[in-house]
C-alpha cells in the first residue's frame, strides 16, 4: 500500500496497489499491523459500520468524546464520496485544519481518522456505500457532532445545491460552540 500523511497530524490516506487482470482486480483493503506501524498507535477493530447514501447526502462532521475515543478506517465500497477530516483536537498545532480526499470503490483508497479528529463526507453518487472500521464500540451519549457547514471551518464540500442532511447534523453546533461546551478532545489526551 501507498500511505500518505495528510495535513491533519495522524490522519493518513491508504491507497492499495491493485493486481489487475482480465477478471478484474484484487487488493488488500486493510491490515491492522500496517495501520499500527504507520500511525504508531494500536488499532484493533471493535465494530464495523456501513452507511448507504443518496447522491448529495452530507454526513458529518462526527467524532467521539475522549474517553472512550474512536479511531476510524473509512472506505467507499460503492459509489464515490468527497471525504473530509478536520482537526478538532484542542491544543493541536493544526486545530481547524482539514484534508479532502476522494474515495471511490474502484480505487480502494481509505482514510485513517485518529481519535479526536472530525470526519464527514458528501456522497457524489446514488447508492453510495461507506464502511467504517472503528476502534471502539458505539457508546450512547459520546457522539460529537459539528455543523459541517460551519463558516468558521469553511469546509470545501463543493456543493451545487443544498445537501441532504439528518436533522441531527443540520442542528449540530459550530466548532466554537462545541469548544465552549467542552465537547472536543484535547491534543495531549489523544497523542
Amino acid at each position: 500500500m501507498d500511505v500518505v500523511e495528510t495535513r491533519v497530524p495522524g490522519a493518513f490516506v491508504f491507497t492499495p496497489r491493485q493486481i489487475r487482470d482480465e477478471r478484474g482486480s484484487f487488493f488488500e483493503a486493510f491490515r491492522h499491523d500496517l495501520v499500527e506501524e504507520v500511525t504508531g498507535r494500536p488499532f484493533r477493530p471493535e465494530q464495523i459500520n456501513y452507511s448507504i447514501s443518496a447522491r448529495n447526502t452530507l454526513r458529518g462532521i462526527h467524532s467521539v468524546t475522549v474517553p472512550p475515543g474512536q479511531a476510524k478506517y473509512v472506505a467507499c465500497l460503492r459509489g464515490a464520496v468527497r471525504d473530509i477530516v478536520v482537526d478538532l483536537r484542542v491544543g493541536s498545532p493544526a486545530f481547524g485544519t482539514h484534508q479532502v480526499s476522494s474515495l471511490d470503490a474502484g480505487s480502494g483508497r481509505c482514510v485513517y481518522v485518529p481519535e479526536g479528529v472530525g470526519h464527514g463526507f458528501l456522497a457524489l453518487t446514488d447508492d453510495t456505500c461507506v464502511s467504517y472500521v472503528v476502534s471502539t464500540r458505539y457508546v450512547p451519549g459520546t457522539q460529537v457532532d459539528i455543523d459541517p457547514l460551519d463558516p468558521c471551518l469553511a469546509l470545501p464540500w463543493g456543493l451545487r445545491e443544498p445537501p441532504l442532511m439528518s436533522e441531527k447534523d443540520a442542528k449540530a453546533p459550530g466548532v466554537r460552540a462545541a469548544l465552549a461546551a467542552g465537547l472536543l478532545a484535547h491534543w495531549h489526551d489523544v497523542r
